[in-house]
């Protein structure tokens, strides 16, 4: 028999991993058709009027699923027969196909349990290659139909968006790293990733950003709702006047339902101030209408404003670029001054206010991303021009930003730098702190370090007061013994009954001498010797119950331990510690006198 060479398994493993991440690429654009489809495909069984056999209702599946991907479309059956082209995308329809791609290119770069997966590069590429076979076979399938794919936009849009989506999923299992940037990259960038500071302050401008970004969006949806509350009845009309039967208000409404975020859209793009155009000569800002609007006949559209000047409820939009403004100038505060680290580290103002400005720039690129793909022709007449103006809105929305949000950025950072707000951080120096500034506060500190010691003391000694009385039956806690002020009932005071001297004296202080004093012979102690309150009692530290304890311990390591220690020599007598050769532990009065214990035969010798 053969035996294959781990180069030649490893190879094989690494074939089959791209198989694996092409076929998760073909099955992602699969599962989006194919669902998609399957909606079509119920609207027109469930219409009374269905002007097509399934062939048709396949053929135009197919055309709106490029339309989600950002493809073009052209009617070819027009009433003038000249052919119309579909380019306004339903942003929600996006929003399945977007993310079916990202989780193929994720689970395709993430390594199984024992080998290891495809390299980023090569899971790209494959679930890539694997969506864009599925994009061709439609765009094939749908050409003879109702809505013909654009060639033009299967390459830009269709295919950067996939691409964008793949390489997002890759990035994802990657665990979302900020860097390093691949090496055929400019030299300057890859040193600018490189550091942690920059990659912190872009981490930050980029979480603004999308902040401001989430506010317009937010903002803008409420203005629509806003302006659809105030026109129901012409949205009620519209509604039932596009289809007479339930299948066909369905239709509207699904079409509707997917439109929304365009709308949004449309609403910020109407707050930041350039609003959006009607057709060729017509354009909604806060200011008003002007000219004569082509707006077909439609629900979300009972949300334009009247035709003439605006007035103070439509000025009022203008506060949906003020708060995304300010959400970019709190999120941006919040990492220049943190609420959980000391003064110092806080940003100096020159960071500030570049973070601030990137962040404006960043939201000022979404927004006209966004704003450019919620629109889009609808015809070659006057719904040629549909939707937000894309160079009008992000200039607006830097502007904006850029403009309020700065100062606002400053005055945060400063109200969060203020004195009462760091009040508790005060151990935490200053740099820019003077030196009598300085000196005060150590010297605070010091004076209350002081007293918290005092208070300890005095803790301290009430403790020792408690520990020669008399234990009482309802303080069991007490000492045993009771000290020399408790007398007994006869009179006379009553003999301690633990062996530990009264608090104060030292326990190798001669007989005679004063309660307190410290000395030569006050022993190993020093001034602050505190004896213990009383002895342990209970049979745990017993030699029976060590032994035993010994025994199982040396069972359950398998022999590993020795046997029980042998007990050391009896230690002389505690009524007299003090013995001809001195206090124990001491080999002479001489070593006694110069402090020097006795030598330990079990340890090395002096060396010489």
């Amino acid at each position: 028999m053969t035996q294959r060479s781990p180069k030649a398994t490893a190879e094989r493993n690494r074939t089959l991993d791209l198989a694996s991440a092409l076929v998760r690429g073909v099955v992602a654009a699969g599962l989006g058709l194919g669902a998609l489809t399957v909606l079509v495909m119920v609207v027109w069984i469930s219409s009374p009027y269905p002007d097509s056999g399934p062939g048709g209702v396949l053929r135009a599946a197919a055309g709106v699923w490029l339309l989600a991907h950002g493809a073009g479309l052209v009617r070819p059956d027009t009433l003038s027969g000249v052919p119309a082209p579909v380019s306004l995308v339903p942003l929600l329809l996006v929003l399945g196909p977007v993310w079916l791609a990202h989780r193929a290119a994720r689970d395709a770069a993430e390594s199984e349990e024992g080998r290891p997966g495809p390299s980023r590069a090569g899971a790209f590429c494959a679930v890539t290659a694997g969506y864009l076979l599925v994009v061709a076979g439609a765009a094939a399938c749908a050409r003879g139909g109702s809505l013909r794919p654009d060639p033009d936009t299967l390459v830009f849009p269709v295919a950067l968006v996939v691409a964008g989506a793949a390489a997002a999923g890759v990035w994802t299992a990657s665990g979302r790293p900020f860097g390093p940037l691949p090496s055929w990259s400019p030299l300057v960038l890859q040193e600018a990733i490189a550091r942690t500071l920059f990659r912190d302050r872009a981490e930050a401008a980029c979480r603004s950003a999308a902040a401001g970004v989430t506010v317009l969006l937010g903002g803008g949806a409420l203005l629509v709702a806003v302006a659809l509350g105030r026109n129901a009845e012409a949205a009620q009309d519209a509604f039932l006047g596009l289809a007479g039967d339930w299948s066909g208000r369905f239709a509207v409404l699904l079409l509707a339902a997917s439109l929304v975020p365009n709308a949004a859209l449309w609403g910020a793009a109407y707050g930041l101030g350039p609003g959006f155009s009607l057709g060729t000569g017509a354009t909604a800002t806060p200011l008003g209408l002007e000219g004569t609007p082509a707006v077909p006949h439609f629900p979300l559209l009972a949300a334009v404003p009247d035709q003439g000047p605006g007035s103070l409820l439509t000025g009022a939009a203008l506060a949906v670029p003020v708060a995304a403004a300010l959400a970019v100038a709190w999120f941006t505060a919040r990492r220049a001054a943190p609420a959980d680290a000391p003064r110092a580290q806080a940003w100096s103002t020159r960071e500030t206010v570049r973070v601030t400005l990137l962040a404006a720039l960043g939201c000022s690129a979404g927004t006209a991303l966004l704003t450019a793909v919620a629109g889009g022709p609808l015809g070659t007449g006057a719904l040629r021009e549909f939707g937000p103006v894309w160079w009008l809105a992000g200039p607006a929305a830097l502007a904006w930003t850029a403009g309020i949000g700065v100062p606002a950025a400053l005055l945060l950072r400063l109200w969060r730098l203020r004195t009462p707000g760091w009040a508790w951080r005060r151990d935490v120096p200053e740099a820019d702190e003077p030196p009598a500034t300085a000196t005060a506060t150590a010297r605070a500190r010091v004076a209350a370090t002081a007293a918290a010691v005092e208070a300890e003391a005095g803790e301290k000694a009430a403790a020792e007061a408690v520990i020669g009385r008399r234990r009482r039956w309802w303080a069991p806690w007490r000492g045993r013994g009771g000290a020399a002020g408790d007398a007994a009932p006869g009179g006379t005071p009553a003999p301690a009954a633990s062996s530990v001297p009264a608090p104060g004296t030292a326990p190798d202080a001669a007989p005679g001498a004063p309660v307190g004093a410290v000395g030569p012979g006050a022993g190993r102690g020093d001034a602050g010797f505190e004896p213990y309150d009383f002895l342990p009692t209970d049979p745990w530290h017993e030699k029976d119950f060590r032994e035993a304890r010994w025994a199982s311990l040396k069972r359950g390591s398998g022999g590993l331990m020795a046997d029980f220690p042998a007990d050391p020599a009896d230690p002389a007598d505690p009524a007299d510690p003090v013995g001809p050769a001195g206090p124990t532990g001491f080999a002479d009065s001489a070593d006694f006198a110069a402090g020097r214990p006795a030598s330990d035969p079990d340890r090395p010798g002096p060396t010489p």
